[in-house]
Parts: C-alpha cells; structure tokens; sequence
C-alpha cells in the first residue's frame, strides 16, 4: 500500500463529491447548455477512470471510446463516480507496493497498444480527473458560481484538521 496514493484517492473522492454537490445547486434549466458541457467533461473523465480500472484489474470494459453518446444525468453519473471512486479508494488500500511498478500492457480504445505502470495508470487517473475538475469549475466561474476548493491543502486540513498550526508550533514529523 502506498499512503501517498491512499491519501490521493480519498482526496480525488473528497473533490468528485464536492464538485457534484456545487452542481446540484445551479439552476438545471438555466443553465442547461453550460450543464451539458460540465458532464460532458465529468461523464469523459468517468469513462476514462472505468477504462483504467479494467486495465488493472485485468477485466475488459465495454468502451470503444473515451466518452459515451449519451450523457447521463447529474444524479446518475453522481452515483457512477462515487461508485468508481471507492473502487479505485480500495485498490489503493489493497495493492501490495511491490505490484505498483508493475508494467501492465493494454489496448487504447482507438486500438493502439501501450504499457504503464500500474503507480503510473493510477496517478494519470486521479490527474486526469484533476484536470477535468478543473475545466468545470472555469464553467461554473462564468456563472458567477464560487467552483469548490478543489486542493489537496485544503482537503488535508479538513481531514487532519491538526495539520493547521497555531502560531509558533511545529510540525511533529513521524
């Protein structure tokens, strides 16, 4: 197990959640058109992370592309990330560290082939999924929506809240 990837995970699920709850406030029909392209984006992000997961569980997937035709809706694909998310939080909490460098051959979904490693499949995942936060919540600033907080600072002292120190103290390194 690795505890960097550990607490990556439980992060990348704190900021999927967060996320969808900020989209859940908008108005769906006023803002239809910006709503599409934020699942758009999310629901991409989703598919890439399925299509990760089969490479390292060795299963196949049902994608022939990086996106679906149809977008679901928020609730919908809200249910399918969480879903995702503890899978890939549990893998983290599972793999042995040893089976991280390894090399898993795969198939892209336009039929290329390639390798990565599994610390590297699982990194490209969570980066990914930043990345594409990212672009939604430029949308949401065009609404002249606030996006969610989404940093691992800000993640890390709501989850160890003693992380914040108080004037002169000191970390304590373990």
């Amino acid at each position: 197990m690795s505890i960097f990837l550990v607490t990556l995970y439980g992060y990348h699920r704190w900021a999927n959640d967060d996320l969808f709850e900020k989209l859940e406030t908008l108005d769906q029909a006023r803002y239809a058109a910006e709503m599409h392209a934020a699942l758009r984006l999310i629901n991409h992000s989703y598919v890439v992370a399925r299509i990760f997961a089969a490479h390292l569980s060795g299963t196949q997937h049902q994608y022939t592309s990086d996106n679906t035709a149809e977008t679901p809706a928020l609730g919908e694909l809200h249910a399918a990330v969480k879903v995702s998310d503890e899978w890939f939080v549990d893998y983290v909490r599972n793999i042995a560290p040893g089976a991280l460098s390894e090399a898993v051959p795969f198939m892209f979904t336009d039929g290329d082939r390639g390798y990565m490693t599994r610390e590297e499949m699982l990194t490209h995942v969570a980066l990914h999924g930043g990345y594409h936060r990212g672009e939604v919540g430029r949308i949401l600033s065009q609404l002249s929506t606030t996006p969610p907080w989404d940093t691992l600072a800000v993640y890390l002292h709501q989850v160890e809240p003693a992380r914040r120190l108080q004037g002169t103290e000191q970390p304590v390194l373990v």
